[in-house]
């Protein structure tokens, strides 16, 4: 093999080398894109799950604000009922008295 002929081998050589190295940086710039576009996805997601979550949370508040008034209330209406059957109860007794 002369001179040229190793030259040209070596040169062809260095200049696949250079190609697969060429295709492995592209290769690698095309897999940060698609993971920075799947991070972004992500903290898009997290973020419509966080407002979701403290949407939730202000609807916890609100019924439990509600139970709260709701069981006052009960407790008003029970106590306004025995009084009205402690007098009905008192009544009925005096008219059998009677």
């Amino acid at each position: 093999m002369s001179a040229n002929a190793a030259q040209e081998f070596a040169l062809q050589d260095s200049a696949d080398d250079f190609q697969a190295l060429e295709e492995k940086i592209y290769r690698t710039i095309e897999q940060l894109k698609a993971a920075r576009e799947a991070r972004a996805t992500a903290e898009r997601t997290i973020e419509r799950l966080r407002q979701q979550v403290s949407e939730r949370d202000e609807q916890i508040q609100t019924i439990r604000t509600d139970v709260v008034s709701l069981r006052k209330e009960r407790e008003e209406v029970r106590t306004r009922i025995e009084k009205m059957l402690k007098q009905i109860d008192a009544l009925t007794s005096a008219e059998s008295e009677a």
